[in-house]
């Protein structure tokens, strides 16, 4: 399938299928974010709304995200920084019920030292259990926020596939990535996945 062609399902995926919750990190998601982007363009997305974007607590944003999911049963998750490390502890702590995957973009390492690593130690230790649903985590070689080869330490506890986009910083509007059309592709390749298994 040529690259366009993979987008273009990417497209049709975001319109025609599965919920999707987003699930932004640290001070969410602003408008120009893909995850932003992404909820516009899919009438079916809505985002998970947490109480304190500023300063998380894992009970208060597991507990946030734990009642999106409750209120739309079998959804796709795709999350970026912090919100992925929210789906890890989650998924521990309830088995992953009523989620039907997982797009895990630039997981912040919550295990890090540094001031955001600070900010975020709550959120520590990032639990490596496996994944009981289909996930794919895409990092970026010099993100700020996690060490490419953590990223992958992550996606192999987690049993998920794993993709590396090379110099793509935090994978966010800051380093270029706006509507992320390639990612879209990436979420539909996901989808088939989740697809097979029902």
């Amino acid at each position: 399938m040529t690259a366009a062609a993979r987008i273009g399902k990417g497209d049709e995926v975001a319109r025609q299928s599965f919920p999707l919750l987003i699930v932004p990190g640290l001070f969410d998601s602003s408008p120009d974010h893909w995850q932003s982007h992404w909820e516009r363009e899919a009438p079916q997305a809505s985002r998970v709304e947490q109480s304190d974007w500023v300063c998380p607590t894992l009970a208060e944003w597991t507990a946030g995200l734990a009642e999106a999911v409750r209120r739309q049963p079998g959804s796709v998750l795709v999350a970026h920084s912090l919100g992925c490390a929210a789906i890890a502890h989650l998924s521990r702590i309830s088995a992953g019920r009523g989620i039907a995957g997982a797009l895990l973009v630039a997981p912040a390492d919550v295990n890090r030292s540094g001031p955001a690593g600070r900010l975020l130690q709550g959120f520590s230790p990032m639990p490596e259990r496996r994944l009981p649903f289909p996930s794919l985590v895409v990092a970026s070689q010099d993100d700020p926020y996690v060490a490419i080869d953590r990223a992958a330490a992550f996606a192999r506890a987690w049993g998920s596939r794993f993709v590396d986009l090379g110099r793509a910083g935090h994978i966010n509007p800051a380093s270029g990535y706006g509507p992320w059309t390639a990612g879209k592709a990436l979420l539909g390749d996901l989808i088939d996945e989740v697809r097979g298994l029902n």
